[in-house]
């Protein structure tokens, strides 16, 4: 089973960012595979769970994708070159609020919402992901999802060279913080359940539920 998350990220200009959809948009078919763009809603509770950004080992997330929600963990170091393992389930369609209401009884009542939309490219092997936020902020992810005996160094060596053929650098690890804090402070917002949340808050703020049934009829669900 491919767990390991081996990820190089780096932000973005928007003149880049349409740049790069240009180029893979552009190339033939035996050379990228573009796959469903995707519609993000998270809920990071990790943010408020004493660790801060910079020692942070584990994520507790809920996200929903395309309307389809999922229940994820990652573990491991957090920063701009993960190699972390990754914990998730898909749910039903329509569980988003339930799991929300979930997290909260188990404590979980404090995060950070974010909202992104993201042009997923397959290319060399590697899958590019593009991702545009509120207020004009890009960041692009590279990653490839291995094994756990996979040799984490050498995948990140070949992801490395392909972002640098393609003009790009990644952020250090104090620097993907401070982009990430930026983004705490500029773009996300604070959920906090026991102010905000009123009964189908997501579905009534998201049309999630739309979302998913007009993914289902275009083929671009999110399958994880």
């Amino acid at each position: 089973m491919k767990d390991i998350e081996i990820e190089l990220s780096g932000s973005l200009t928007a003149d880049k960012y349409q740049e790069l959809i240009d180029f893979f948009d552009n190339l033939p078919s035996d050379e990228v595979k573009k796959k469903p763009a995707k519609h993000r809603i998270l809920i990071d509770y990790s943010t408020f769970l004493g660790e801060g950004l910079k020692n942070r080992q584990k994520d507790i997330r809920l996200r929903v994708t395309n309307g389809q929600p999922e229940i994820i963990v990652k573990l491991g170091l957090w920063d701009s070159a993960d190699n972390r393992k990754e914990l998730s389930v898909l749910t039903q369609g329509d569980d988003f609020d339930t799991l929300v209401q979930i997290y909260a009884a188990l404590g979980y009542k404090k995060g950070m919402l974010c909202e992104r939309t993201t042009q997923v490219f397959v290319y060399h092997d590697i899958e590019f992901a593009l991702v545009k936020m509120p207020k004009d902020y890009y960041l692009f992810e590279a990653e490839i999802m291995a094994n756990e005996n996979a040799s984490v160094e050498q995948i990140k060596q070949k992801i490395l060279n392909e972002i640098h053929n393609l003009g790009l650098t990644i952020l250090s690890p104090q620097e993907y913080i401070d982009y990430i804090q930026e983004l705490n402070d500029s773009v996300n917002e604070v959920f906090d359940f026991d102010k905000d949340y009123v009964e189908n808050y997501f579905e009534n703020r998201y049309h999630l539920s739309v979302e998913l049934a007009e993914a289902k009829a275009s083929g671009t669900t999110y399958n994880g």
